[in-house]
């Protein structure tokens, strides 16, 4: 009998909810009346509700995340329309906060807001059981488990998702840092789970075949003593395809975790480190704490004497930080070498301490997801704007680690400037951010070099020229057509893969 399920629409195919598997290995006896049924939030409506439908279940509940909001209430409101006798229950960030004006509240019976594991358990136990309606709340706020009294949730990646999906595992759960733009803000501390106990799953899914394990912890090095025996257990099972993402507190890197790392070999460790800003000033309006010259020593030792991959966060439109500080920050992190630097632009998180700003600094946010900052008082519309694009195409041509040669010779001097300018003649000449051919990028940059930049053609050429050799394309661009031959490097490359930009920002 299937009784209730479990739904979201993820990203992409190869995420996997994490959250729908914790809610679904703490229903206790009622385990065996649910399943899962994850979609990806380009499916239409009319087949997710088919496909749910199909389970016969008496209680739907969603996964509701500032990515699928839109979309997930369309199948909400499809599943309300279609069988209105059953029961929609939402939970997850986006409905946990704020919740008058969310027109995807009125298609639910209930809303969990916050912590689920036990309250989705109680609330399905009297829907299903104890059957008594009465009573029954439509917002119900989430009581918080002891993590020791919580099932974890590993035995429930089945078979296709160990192949084909993102495994995700947390060691902890909290965060001990207020930093306003950031739903953790609200945690009271960091929690850890028993570390036996955590690392009995990790073993039990190593023994299954995961090799990508993916931390979600917003602090994996808050507590160095289990950082290092996280890291023991996989060093003791290291192999060619082992890969491990953890988030890091930037200036928070003693010597005995360095001297771990360093026993990791390359295309192992991928470190976030959320750098966010470099303006004291800035940072101490948001109530970020960082020591910003321990942060800047551990990202050169990271990058220098380690062989950990560094994606480094920055972002856009914090209270108080105009354009100027911004780049200031950005050339900062570029001059320290990080393989990638994510730029974000401040989005308003529900129930997020940032808003307390929106008045002093003028704070306008998009109403539509995901609810991205638009202008303030120090940066305009045109300009947050100009700064999409350059996070658009900084991500095409530098975090992909396609243009690695060219990059070095076109960002000398003020990295920002000189990409700012590559990001407005880019978007001048082609007035799109995506689906932009890889083969015309090519001829794009090699123009751009030349005509807005000043730089020697002939230079530029040669280095875009050992940058298409790594690409993979069999087509020839047109700026190296007359060195090559019209189309003749089909044949030189039928057989290479495209490397992931991992690979291909730590290829020599």
């Amino acid at each position: 009998m299937t009784d209730i399920v479990l739904s979201t629409l993820n990203a992409r195919y190869i995420h996997s909810s994490f959250g729908l598997r914790y809610l679904k290995a703490n229903l206790h006896e009622l385990q065996e009346r649910a399943v899962l049924a994850e979609f990806i939030i380009d499916i239409k409506p009319e087949d997710a509700v088919e496909t749910i439908l199909a389970h016969k279940p008496k209680v739907v509940g969603f996964g509701v995340y500032i990515w699928n909001v839109v979309q997930t209430e369309r199948v909400v409101s499809l599943l309300r329309a279609v069988a209105p006798e059953v029961k929609v229950v939402l939970g997850g960030p986006e409905v946990s906060y704020e919740l008058e004006g969310q027109s995807i509240i009125n298609y639910a019976d209930h809303v969990i807001t916050g912590w689920g594991e036990k309250s989705f358990y109680d609330l399905c136990k009297q829907l299903l059981v104890d059957a008594p309606e009465a009573g029954l709340s439509k917002v119900i706020v989430g009581q918080q488990l002891a993590l020791k009294d919580m099932a974890m949730p590993y035995d429930l990646y089945d078979e296709a998702d160990v192949a084909n999906r993102l495994v995700y595992v947390e060691a902890s759960r909290g965060c001990p840092y207020k930093c306003e733009f950031c739903l953790s803000a609200l945690d009271k501390t960091a929690w850890p789970f028993e570390l036996d106990r955590f690392l009995g799953e990790m073993e039990k899914l190593h023994a299954r075949g995961v090799r990508h394990f993916k931390f979600v912890d917003r602090t994996f090095n808050l507590k160095i003593k289990n950082s290092l025996r996280i890291l023991d257990f996989f060093l003791e099972r290291m192999s060619d395809d082992l890969f491990l993402h953890f988030e890091v507190i930037p200036d928070h890197l003693p010597d005995a975790l360095k001297q771990k790392i360093q026993e990791f070999p390359d295309g192992c460790l991928q470190f976030e480190i959320g750098i966010q800003t470099f303006n004291p000033d800035v940072q101490q309006r948001i109530s970020r704490k960082q020591k910003n010259d321990a942060a800047q020593d551990n990202l050169r030792w990271i990058r220098n004497e380690s062989n950990a991959y560094i994606h480094a966060d920055l972002i856009y439109g914090l209270p108080g930080e105009d354009l100027a500080s911004f780049a200031t920050s950005f050339n900062t992190l570029h001059a320290l070498q990080p393989h990638e630097i994510q730029v974000g632009i401040l989005k308003r998180l529900k129930g997020s301490p940032i808003v307390r700003h929106s008045s002093e600094y003028k704070m306008v946010f998009n109403p539509n997801p995901p609810f991205n900052i638009v202008k303030n008082s120090l940066c305009s519309f045109d300009e947050v704007q100009r700064m999409n694009r350059f996070a658009r195409y900084w991500d095409l041509l530098a975090n992909s680690g396609r243009f690695r040669e060219t990059l070095h010779l076109m960002l000398d001097g003020s990295a920002f400037d000189q990409f700012m300018r590559i990001s407005d003649a880019l978007f001048e000449r082609t007035q799109q951010t995506h689906k932009i051919a890889l083969l015309k990028l090519f001829d794009l940059v090699s123009l751009i070099g030349a005509q807005d930049l000043g730089l020697d053609e002939v230079t530029i050429n040669k280095a875009l020229e050992l940058d298409y050799q790594r690409s993979g394309l069999k087509s020839v661009p047109k700026f190296l057509q007359d060195s090559l031959g019209r189309g003749s490097a089909g044949s030189s490359h039928k057989s290479r893969q495209r490397a992931s930009r991992q690979a291909r920002q730590l290829a020599s």
